[in-house]
Parts: C-alpha cells; structure tokens; sequence
C-alpha cells in the first residue's frame, strides 16, 4: 500500500525534527556538563582543619591527588612537625597553610574563605589525664567547632564533614552485647561526665551541637564517626591510636584486656570522608569501622608477622569484649575497606622506618 507524498513528508519531517530535539538535548546537556566541570575546577578548593594530624594529613594527600586546592589550619605552618605537608606531592601548587586556633574565630574564617567545603578535623585528643578538662578538652572541641561552622555560614560554604569519632556513639550504659550500634545510637553525655571520658565528652558535645547548629542555619553539615585507626604514619608526632599498637609491640603492656577492638585504615578514613562528600545523596552521620578484633587474635596475627617483638604475657579474659558497629550506611555509599593484615603490615613498616619500634 503506497502512502500519500504529503503524508511521507509530514513523517520525514517529524523525524528530522524529532533529531534536531535529540541533538538540541544533547548538546544543552553537554553544556551543562562543561559548565558544571567548569564550576568544578574553579570550585574545589577546600579547608582541612588541624591538617597536620594522622587522620588529616592523609585526608589533604588524597586531596591534593584528586586535584583538589587545599587551605589547612595548622598552630604553626614554621614548625617542623608540620614540615611532611610541604613534602605532599602537588602540595607546593596546591596547599596553603593558615595558622589558626579552634578558638580564634578571625583565624579560622580567613582559612575557610574562598573555599566551596570544608573538613573539620582538628580536636584535641588527651595524652593523659587532663587537669582542667573543661578548658583542656570540652571548651577546644565545642567552641572550636562552633567557630568553624559560624564561618562556614558566613563564606557559603556548600557542604562541610565534620569528623567525630565511634565514642559519640558507643558510651551508653544501656547498650549490650545484644546491641548492634548504627547511626542512630549516641553516646551518654552524662555517663561520659560521671566516668571522666572526657574525650568521649567533647566528641558526643561537639558532634550533637554541631548538627544542631547546621539544623537551625541550614548548613549542610555530614559526620564520619572512626573508630580505632592504623595506618602508616606521615606525620612525625606519634599519635595516640599508633602508639597504642606501638606499645603492644615494645612490650610496655605486661598485661591487657581481651576486650575487643575495632580497626579502620587512616587511609581507607580519608577515602570515606573525600566519599560524603562527594556524594550528593549523603545525608547525617556514617559509622566508619572496618575490623572488630579481640586482642588477643590481634597479638596472634601480629606474632604470626613479627615474632621478634616483645608482646604483652598476661591476656586477661574480660565478660563483655565491647560494641559492635554496623558499617551498612557507609558501604551503601560505595565505600571500601583494606583487609586488617595490609593495614597491619604498612603501620609497622611505617614505625620500623622512623625508629618506634625495639626487637626483642
């Protein structure tokens, strides 16, 4: 059956538009795309509070690497323990350092200023007991954190990722072992007072009054609760969670707890975090642990890797080993994690190679 030449030019002409709308579509959406990618590359510049430390100094690698530009707050951009920053490659066209106290708000906005996001990661972590908590630990936490959002409201900033810890969700005297504790699940401000967790205080503190001030002033605003992190070291201060290994490995504990640990990679840390904040869909707050572990299977792993070292004698079995977290909201994400032994070998190479570390 043969159609009307009218009719055939009506259809050839419907095609030919129906292209020309494809093509049109096209083309503004690959305008759009250039014009985002655009936006992009003028817009990723971000700060990294306390950019100095174990978890942040590889947070600002990863940065840098993905080409982002990077402000970090550091007490003293002279000092020489920040000196493993300049040494980042890419860091001498794309780092600055800022010198900026928590608690110096005029500091800590000119740092922000000019950047799209900001991680804050900067706390003050207690060696020991503190004398005066409350100026030591809980005012530097709270404040220093309500500084840094105070000037992310006023620079615009787009999204900010603060870094809390899983002790601002696991000190509850009303979680058991039958508990398996996700993001909704907080820490007692209370217990942690009565007990003098004075950094499972400033944490849960400064990780409640931070979302309640990102809620009041339309902030967006994102946590990454770590729990125990290994990794090799940039930084030449030994942090507190290396020196805990470190101290297994030495033989300073005669004895310890079979209580249970749970280990994340610094590395695979600051990929969670370079992840939330990427992602446009993530929302709240996001447990961030990897391997529970007892220690005793700890010292048997490590012995296994390094049996010249001194490890402790007495593993003393305790009734509860702790709490168990749920990793489900983070891998949704598209997070991923190293195994526990590659985290364990390159902690301590890492030590070997700066000298930590004494065979028996």
């Amino acid at each position: 059956m043969f159609r009307s030449l009218p009719s055939v030019a009506w259809e050839l002409s419907s095609v030919i538009s129906g292209r020309e709308w494809v093509r049109e579509g096209e083309r503004e959406q690959g305008l759009v795309r250039e014009e985002m990618e655009t936006k992009m590359g003028e817009q990723r510049r971000v700060c990294v509070t306390g950019a100095g430390g174990f978890v942040a100094s590889w947070l600002v690698k990863l940065l840098l690497s993905k080409g982002y530009f990077v402000h970090g707050t550091v007490r003293d951009p002279s000092d020489e323990k920040n000196g493993h920053l300049k040494k980042i490659v890419h860091a001498s066209e794309r780092l600055n350092l800022f010198k900026a106290d928590m608690l110096d708000y005029d500091a800590v906005a000119a740092a922000i200023a000019g950047c799209e996001g900001v991680f804050h990661v900067a706390s003050p972590v207690p060696s020991g007991k503190a004398p005066n908590p409350e100026d030591e630990v809980i005012k530097p936490a709270v404040d220093g954190t309500l500084n840094v959002l105070k000037a992310c409201s006023q620079a615009k900033i787009s999204r900010v990722v603060y870094v809390s810890s899983v002790v601002a969700v696991s000190m509850n005297p009303s979680w058991t072992s039958r508990h398996i504790l996700d993001e909704n699940c907080w820490s007692d401000k209370e217990y942690c007072r009565a007990t003098e967790n004075w950094y499972c205080l400033s944490k849960t503190m400064g990780e409640s009054e931070a979302f309640e001030y990102a809620k009041k002033h339309g902030l967006d605003l994102l946590s990454v609760c770590p729990s125990m992190v290994l990794g090799p070291l940039l930084q030449s201060k030994v942090n507190s969670s290396s020196l805990f290994l470190i101290n297994i490995l030495n033989g300073n504990r005669e004895s310890i707890e079979n209580k249970i640990y749970n280990f994340v990679d610094v590395r695979d840390i600051a990929d969670a975090l370079l992840l939330v904040y990427e992602k446009p869909e993530a929302a709240g707050r996001y447990i961030c642990s990897a391997h529970p572990c007892k220690i005793s299977e700890l010292i048997e792993t490590l012995r296994s890797l390094y049996p010249g070292y001194k490890y402790p004698k007495n593993i003393i079995d305790v009734e509860w080993g702790g709490p168990d977290f749920s990793l489900e909201k983070l891998k949704k994400l598209g997070w991923k994690y190293r195994n526990l032994k590659e985290s364990l070998v390159d902690s301590i190479e890492s030590y070997e190679e700066a000298g930590l570390l004494v065979r028996g």
